[in-house]
């Protein structure tokens, strides 16, 4: 930057002695002191370099950032995208701030940056998504057996092949006699540890597939036995015929949509999913904890990163990590690719 700034003024004094004056009869030719189209062009490449320099270093400086990142955090997923897709938006936006390619390549041969998501959201919900980077992805496994707390609006008299708002309707039932009574009166039956069919929909899988998938492609698929779950909480928030809002706190493996079904045949009638909200998710709350999208920046995360690590027990992978991790972070990013872990709940790291 010296050099440039030297070049500069160099050039800003000879520009000076070319306007001055020249004595027609002086008999001498022009002389001016005007700068050369090669020196000038050299001290502009010497001002774009030094320019250059400098934003490579910021790039540098935050790639070295984002490489350092370690702990759980929340963002605010909303209604549309998976929570796959989610998480690969936010891996994009972190490397393309950084200044670092999105690899192409599907076999991890060296590792520089993992991140990953614990407790699957459906498409059509919003809410709490526990995002793990760096070390934090080994505590992923901790947040799907932790409670969840979720918003749930269920209507009345529909039921549909996904049990939610998404699907196709398969049956219809009058609801007219059904009061708010009715409802509070039924779900004590629902709380505690119970026995649970998921929906065909889901994430489970079979044969290495999700059965949602082999659903669409038109496939026969048997509904999974029952199985434990555990809900802590249910409470009637609103009735509003033919719509019921659900405050609902549960442990992992829960299923909201099998929830709403089975009031719904309970009540002589059927149900669907209208709305689906995850308020919280472990010790993260939608309202306290959940980045939204404009605020998925290194900086940002590595300020919530520091904020919630007070929520987490101690892991002592965080706190002394391990020879090869304390030296300076490549500045490469080879190989990120998406993996999914069986189970409902599934860890999707990347």
């Amino acid at each position: 930057m010296a050099a440039a700034e030297t070049a500069m003024a160099s050039s800003s004094l000879s520009l000076e002695t070319d306007t001055t004056p020249v004595l027609e009869n002086s008999g001498t030719a022009a002389a001016t002191a005007a700068i050369s189209p090669a020196t000038a062009a050299a001290a502009t490449a010497e001002a774009a370099a030094a320019a250059g320099s400098e934003g490579g270093d910021a790039k540098s400086a935050m790639a070295n950032k984002l490489l350092s990142l370690n702990g759980v955090f929340a963002v605010h997923k909303p209604k549309g995208p998976t929570s796959a897709e989610l998480l690969n938006r936010l891996k994009e936006k972190l490397l393309a701030e950084a200044g670092m390619p999105l690899p192409k390549c599907n076999k991890r041969k060296k590792q520089t940056f993992k991140i990953g998501h614990g407790g699957t959201l459906d498409s059509a919900a919003k809410g709490v998504l526990v995002v793990g980077v760096g070390r934090g992805t080994k505590m992923l496994t901790n947040m799907l057996s932790g409670t969840k707390r979720y918003i749930a609006i269920g209507e009345l008299g529909k039921a549909t092949d996904t049990l939610d708002s998404t699907g196709k309707i398969t049956e219809e039932k009058p609801y007219d006699k059904i009061t708010q009574e009715d409802i509070e009166g039924i779900l004590q039956k629902f709380t505690g540890n119970i026995m649970q069919v998921p929906p065909l929909y889901s994430a489970l899988k079979k044969d290495g597939q999700r059965l949602s998938t082999l659903m669409k492609r038109g496939e026969a698929v048997e509904a999974k036995p029952a199985r434990p779950v555990t809900v802590y909480s249910i409470s009637l928030q609103k009735f509003q015929p033919p719509f019921f809002t659900l405050d609902v706190e549960c442990g992992g493996g829960f299923y909201i949509r099998s929830l709403v079904s089975d009031i719904g045949k309970e009540l002589s009638s059927c149900a669907n999913v209208l709305e689906l909200t995850r308020t919280q998710q472990g010790p993260f709350t939608l309202e306290d904890h959940a980045l939204p999208e404009e605020k998925w920046t290194i900086d940002d995360i590595a300020q919530a990163l520091e904020l919630c690590s007070a929520l987490l027990p101690a892991e002592p992978g965080l706190k002394k990590p391990k020879p090869e991790e304390s030296k300076e972070p490549a500045l490469s990013c080879e190989c990120i690719s998406l993996n999914e872990v069986k189970g409902d709940d599934a860890i999707q790291t990347c």
